[in-house]
């Protein structure tokens, strides 16, 4: 607009007329031109910065360490559940109960270093096992069971509602570990404590499964819960019904994930994201404490050691992986799914061999188990759908991580699968 105004001016002889417009132009019209054109940008910057984050902001690290190695202010890893760093103490009363009266009783968790399927079974067989009760009055024999814990899969569960209240898109969260926690469950005894002792110990003899029994450990990951306040008083919304309110990422790093965790009284129309704040569209007109998950992103650390090897759904950046998500559209060939296997850093010394499609009757049992059970299909039924078999083997590029979770990261590659081909049921296989 500005050139053509010059244009114009340029054109006109009569000087005296010429400065007249000139006058009227730079006084008036151009100060209009420049305030358009500053809300043109900012409007601009605005969409772009409501644009998708890139995914390897919201990337999930997982881990495991014991309580005595546990190190409360780790850079970017912290308790999956913030309980776990107290030691629980064992209710003496209810131990005398459930003795006497029958039932069962949580008593501690274990962690059990072997592999997923194999802990599922030892679970669902309900098999005893047997332990001494050592109070300040004597000594007591008790029966207990293991039970696999879903404790922390919930907490999975609930991160999946996060995203999808954060209008983030969804990933399979590999973090092989929270399997191998099982719950130790009273289940009787033979002789009756008094409800007034005082416990020094509890001893259960696991029989074979001694060597791999780790107690005392507690699992990590990369989220951490934070309260945020409103930089500001929040303002109206451009729909004049709701209010926006601004949390600031600058003292927290802006190069991190965050999600915010709407309260039960809180309810919230969107979330946006720009480099420096978090903006909360909600109908709250006053300012409130927001509980915010920061998805810390990893750095390399000098100091510190990892009990077992670090693991993310962390995708290899390439210019394929790019291209396709970029596309949005999916190829129907084994190419396309050793592709998606591939790019994800998980798969590192596990290549896929075999692609097989069968009906669901032909289909032998698989090893591997679905990390995604709580996003539902609502439009075809299970039992409908055909069995894509995925056969895997080990490379030599395997490395020195630990062998008894490779069952659990060829459950994450064939879930990240899964998302892709939801018109099959995807289930792995050795080869």
């Amino acid at each position: 607009m500005k050139e053509l105004v010059q244009e114009r001016l340029g054109k006109m002889n009569d000087l005296e007329q010429r400065q007249l417009l000139k006058n009227l132009m730079t006084g008036v019209f151009l100060n209009l031109v420049d305030y358009q054109e500053e809300m043109i940008r900012k409007l601009e910057q605005r969409v772009f910065d409501e644009l998708e984050d890139p995914g390897s902001r919201y990337d999930i690290y997982g881990a495991v360490c014991s309580l005595e190695d546990y190190d409360p202010i780790h850079e970017y890893l912290f308790p999956m559940l913030p309980s776990d760093v107290n030691r629980s103490m064992v209710d003496m009363s209810q131990v005398a109960e459930v003795i006497r009266e029958g039932g069962e009783m949580k008593l501690f968790g274990l962690f059990l270093e072997m592999d997923t399927a194999d802990i599922l079974k030892l679970a669902a067989s309900g098999r005893k096992f047997h332990g001494q009760l050592v109070t300040d009055a004597g000594s007591y024999r008790i029966d207990v069971t293991l039970r696999a814990s879903d404790t922390y899969i919930k907490e999975i569960e609930k991160l999946y509602h996060v995203f999808l209240d954060n209008g983030v898109p969804w990933r399979t969260v590999n973090h092989p570990y929270i399997r191998k926690f099982v719950d130790c469950v009273l289940t009787g005894g033979e002789e009756d404590p008094q409800p007034h002792e005082e416990i020094r110990e509890i001893t259960v003899s696991l029989e074979e499964y001694e060597s791999v029994r780790r107690q005392d450990l507690i699992p990590l990951w990369n989220i951490e819960r934070l309260s945020l306040k409103n930089s500001g008083f929040p303002v109206p919304a451009i729909d004049r019904i709701n209010y926006e309110h601004v949390l600031s990422l600058r003292k927290t790093g802006a190069e991190h994930g965050y999600l915010v965790r709407p309260g039960e009284e809180m309810e919230i129309r969107y979330i946006k994201r720009s480099e420096q704040e978090l903006t909360i569209v909600t109908p709250r007109e006053k300012a409130a404490v927001w509980e915010v998950l920061k998805v810390t992103r990893p750095m390399e650390l000098r100091l510190g050691r990892q009990m077992y090897k670090l693991v993310s759904n962390t995708r290899r950046d390439s210019f394929a992986g790019r291209y396709a998500h970029k596309q949005g559209m999916a190829v129907r060939a084994k190419a396309e799914i050793a592709r998606i296997v591939s790019t994800m850093e998980a798969g590192e010394g596990l290549e896929l061999e075999t692609v097989d499609i069968v009906p669901a009757s032909q289909a032998a049992a698989g090893f591997t188990y679905p990390l995604n059970s709580f996003v539902s299909d609502h439009v075809r039924r299970e039992e409908d759908k055909l069995v894509m078999r995925l056969g895997f083997r080990r490379t030599e590029q395997r490395g020195a991580g630990p062998s008894f979770i490779d069952g659990d990261l060829i459950s994450f590659l064939v879930s990240e699968v899964q998302m892709y081909f939801p018109e099959y049921r995807c289930v792995g296989v050795w080869v």
